[in-house]
């Protein structure tokens, strides 16, 4: 917001409301089995978007239709009690499938070469797909996940980043207050650590805390406690993005639901 090219449109404005969410873009050969015994995953939570055209809210209508046409079937044939695995079989040889098959390798491209030469032979890729029906590439898989592509600290020189100003930045605190977020503070914990002990020794120790910056929320904070640093977890501040559950070197974090749904409250949505 703060590159010149960018700073005269904020400029003026006034600050609405703040939020967060983690995509879930691993795309075609990420994709959950989405049937089991009682449900169905369906919509982002199947992680259907299509990240190179920021495209989800088309799939994640269709994959409703789609369960609700093979849910009408099951009870029509008279079925119960059994998992209606038509839901897995059936989407990817339909609009869903055929949607994100085209762009499959858009990602891993990116994530393998870098942004000039990953973007330009992603874009190759998809007008292949989409012109002839197939890749040069194949279907190529994901080359680690985004807990294993942080790095020690040790290798980095940290980033000066300048104070909020008010205007274009602002402080995390007051934007989630903006998020109508709310949690009881007295219900159990929902942002599990499971081995306080590895966090202070890697999380802290080794990656420098990365908690506390990728949070939007200041859900984490490492403080100084009788001449020792300790996590404190702030869920009560928590807008729901996951991105700890997802970027936690350790996979040491668990978000689980909170009690009673509670959570962000997002009034524009």
């Amino acid at each position: 917001k703060t590159h010149p090219a960018i700073r005269g449109t904020f400029e003026g404005g006034k600050r609405l409301s703040y939020g967060a969410r983690a995509i879930t873009e691993g795309g075609y050969q990420s994709v959950p089995k989405l049937s089991f015994p009682g449900g169905a995953l369906i919509g982002c939570s199947a992680g259907l978007v299509n990240v190179p055209r920021i495209k989800g809210s088309h799939n994640a209508v269709l994959s409703g239709m789609l369960a609700a046409e093979k849910l009408a079937a099951a009870i029509a044939a008279g079925r119960s009690h059994d998992e209606v695995v038509e839901i897995e079989t059936d989407w990817r040889k339909g609009d869903i499938g055929k949607d994100l098959k085209r762009v499959r390798n858009v990602k891993p491209l990116w994530s393998k070469f870098g942004t000039a030469l990953g973007v330009a032979l992603g874009g190759l890729d998809m007008w292949t797909n989409t012109l002839f029906g197939f890749s040069f590439f194949g279907t190529l898989k994901h080359g680690k996940t985004d807990a294993e592509s942080l790095e020690p600290a040790a290798q980095h020189k940290p980033i000066a980043y300048p104070k909020p100003d008010g205007v274009l930045t602002f402080d995390r605190l007051s934007s989630v207050f903006l998020s109508n977020t709310n949690h009881e503070e007295d219900q159990p914990v929902h942002l599990q650590v499971k081995d306080m002990g590895l966090q202070k020794s890697s999380e802290l120790g080794i990656y420098d805390g990365p908690s506390t910056r990728y949070c939007p929320a200041g859900g984490y904070e490492w403080v100084e406690k009788d001449g020792d640093k300790t996590v404190v977890i702030n869920a009560q501040n928590c807008v729901h993005c996951k991105t700890c559950d997802i970027k936690d070197p350790n996979q040491n974090i668990n978000w689980v639901p909170p009690q009673g749904g509670e959570g962000p409250v997002y009034p524009n949505m």
